[in-house]
């Protein structure tokens, strides 16, 4: 390869899903001795900048960082034959397309070009259009269905209330390793300081992270020292553990597909698993599209939830618009720590907050062949010969 670039490129959308790639490019090509460089935040750009200095063959990156070292000289796309965008529709929603087309507008001409998404969205598609040639769209799987496998409930409770039931939950089911997802970072941090105020050793990982803090996490929820892993839908990008026994939908999410990623996350390797959602009263209309998306009607589970008055009553129209707006999610809840005086109208008392969203909440598709990738979907072009439709992914 040429100084300074590479002859594959292949584009992640996060941290922990790049190094995956590079670790399976690692495993799967020992024989051939591949170099191979990773281009990512949370880390120094300097001994990246070195290692790019000679050249490589694969070149794992995030958006972000690659057009940093664009932007000082440090890598070039000059030598580029093939290029890989992995979970594309996961850079859409995470704001990276600015990013995508300035480092896609840098490419060789005569390149090969795979685009990988579990779904394919009107942006996504207009990407294809005008940066691949003649592309074969390829379905290897059926649209969002989450597998067998996994047990699925959902638990009507006011958002006060979920903190103490989680952790009566977590306490009673004996679960081996569990991950909690919530819409937001500082969500994240706020449960897991309020787990352990009940005795539970939990830990967030989030973008607010640090690299060396992800992985130190990640290998203690590996090896079993860590049991409940609380994350954003971002940072759960390329977490790929099979022994997860339950996960806990603590904040529905805003986009239904994003539901089916998160519960693949258990019930992998042939194992079974079990699939919690938490529904207040103004994530009514989240659950439903889920149901909608799914084709199942999730059946209740009955537990003490605490809350002064069932949440059973449909959510006020205007609470049904505060769950989908943008303008809503951008909002943080209000801390624990203020204390109001209670309001005499019981009719008033079902209402919540709406959360933050971190970002905007991504359709996943995480890496390797687990069931956490319930609708890949693949793009391949070639802009000097016809497209390779036999090229499989890593």
């Amino acid at each position: 390869p040429p100084a300074r670039s590479a002859t594959v490129l292949i584009l992640a959308p996060t941290r922990e899903l790049a190094a995956q790639i590079a670790d399976a490019i690692e495993t799967y090509g020992r024989a051939l001795k591949p170099s191979v460089v990773t281009v990512i935040g949370g880390v120094k750009p300097g001994p990246q900048a070195r290692a790019m200095a000679r050249g490589a063959d694969f070149l794992v990156a995030t958006p972000g960082r690659l057009l940093d070292h664009m932007q000082t000289g440090a890598i070039t796309l000059s030598g580029v034959k093939t290029v890989v965008l992995d979970e594309a529709d996961q850079m859409l929603d995470l704001g990276f397309m600015p990013a995508l087309r300035k480092i896609l507008e840098k490419l060789p001409a005569k390149r090969q070009m795979l685009l990988f998404s579990a779904t394919m969205p009107k942006l996504i598609r207009k990407l294809a259009s005008e940066f691949l040639r003649d592309p074969a769209e390829i379905s290897v799987a059926p649209v969002s269905r989450p597998i067998e496998r996994i047990d699925q409930s959902v638990v009507f409770v006011e958002k006060t209330a979920k903190p103490r039931l989680l952790a009566r939950l977590l306490k009673d089911g004996g679960e081996k390793r569990a991950i909690v997802f919530t819409r937001t970072k500082h969500g994240a941090n706020r449960l897991c300081q309020q787990l352990g105020r009940s005795g539970i050793d939990a830990q967030p990982i989030h973008g607010n992270k640090s690299q060396n803090q992800r992985e130190k996490t990640l290998a203690a929820f590996r090896d079993g020292s860590l049991s409940v892993l609380v994350a954003t839908d971002i940072a759960a990008r390329g977490i790929d553990i099979d022994d997860v026994s339950h996960v806990y939908n603590y904040d529905l999410p805003n986009v239904p597909e994003v539901y089916v990623h998160r519960i693949g996350r258990t019930a992998r390797a042939g194992r079974s698993g079990q699939a919690v959602a938490f529904c207040d009263t103004s994530e009514r209309p989240l659950l439903r599209d889920i149901e909608k998306l799914t084709g199942i009607k999730l059946p209740v589970a009955a537990h003490d939830t605490g809350a002064d008055q069932p949440v059973e009553a449909a959510a006020p129209q205007g609470e049904a618009r505060a769950a989908r707006s943008p303008n809503a999610e951008k909002a943080e809840p209000r801390g624990e720590g203020r204390k109001r005086r209670p309001r005499r109208s019981k009719a008033r008392t079902g209402e919540t907050r709406g959360s933050a969203a971190e970002g905007r909440s991504g359709r996943k598709a995480s890496g390797g062949s687990s069931a956490a990738k319930p609708a890949a979907q693949a793009k391949t072009s070639n802009a000097a010969s016809p497209a390779n439709k036999n090229g499989k992914r890593r």
